[in-house]
């Protein structure tokens, strides 16, 4: 059993939580994730690893309860336990010899990012960091994402806080103003990845993007997880969830996410959470 020794409210949709893992936060690196399950007959869910602290024995997940299984997560609190909290999984990211680095983050790829802007901001690397929202109401770990960055800029779809635009509005002026990067992190929806390395691919910046992808065993034997980099059929589970940004099909990608859409619809509109209460009050 893994017991939640921290639970907070990020925003309306998000939440996080501090796992007792000892032995994961012992291995765990920036860019891998772990699958947890709730009880003996829960689906198997795959979450990035948010942060760890290896003295505390701990680790940081973040989650938007948008299906079954996220949202009867959000309604287990500080003392309860997870049955299952398997990891380290995935390729750890490669870090090494970066000098400076724009991490962008979208929307909840935001606390993906974080561990990988602490990371290099550790190692020396001038971090810019571009955390995209659609609003002011929606923003995280902006205060996190301030102390491991040597510049940060927050856009919002609407300009409700910070700049008025996209991720990718921000990268561009970034880079046109002669910020020469080693490397572009990008982290967030699928569409946004793409668009940021179509942008990087026209100025040769090096991209690394993580694919969340569709995953059951996370040990490469399902093959849901699969994704088209540069022709070939690759695994995130396993081979991933790092990936060149450039050779990614991101369009094949985006029709495999939607493929269980009205499948989680029935499954969400179906549940009834028996979790301390009268399942038919």
């Amino acid at each position: 059993m893994f017991k939640i020794v921290k639970k907070k409210k990020l925003n309306t949709q998000v939440k996080l939580m501090e796992i007792e893992a000892p032995h994961i936060a012992k291995k765990a690196e920036p860019g891998q994730f772990i699958i947890f399950r709730i009880r003996e007959n829960s689906e198997r869910v795959p979450l990035t690893i948010a942060d760890f602290d290896r003295k505390k024995g701990t680790v940081t997940i973040i989650f938007q309860e948008v299906g079954k299984s996220t949202k009867e997560l959000g309604t287990l609190n500080e003392g309860d336990n997870l049955l299952d909290f398997v990891g380290p999984l995935g390729v750890a990211s490669d870090l090494g010899n970066v000098k400076k680095v724009a991490v962008v983050g979208g929307g909840l790829g935001t606390a993906i990012a974080y561990p990988q802007a602490k990371k290099l901001h550790s190692l020396g690397a001038e971090v810019h960091t571009v955390a995209g929202f659609r609003n002011k109401d929606l923003i995280i770990l902006e205060d996190e994402l301030k102390a491991v960055s040597n510049k940060l800029i927050i856009a919002t779809d609407d300009g409700s806080n910070g700049t008025k635009g996209f991720v990718t509005d921000v990268l561009k002026n970034l880079i046109e103003e002669g910020n020469q990067y080693d490397l572009v992190i990008a982290i967030g929806p699928l569409i946004m990845m793409k668009f940021v390395s179509e942008l990087t691919k026209q100025y040769n910046i090096k991209t690394i993007v993580s694919m969340n992808s569709i995953m059951i065993d996370g040990t490469g034997m399902c093959g849901g997880c699969r994704v088209t980099v540069g022709g070939e059929t690759k695994f995130a589970c396993i081979d991933g969830p790092d990936f060149d940004g450039h050779k990614i099909d991101f369009d094949e990608a985006m029709r495999r996410q939607g493929m269980y859409k009205k499948l989680e619809t029935t499954a969400t509109s179906k549940h009834k959470c028996k979790l301390g209460g009268d399942e038919n009050a």
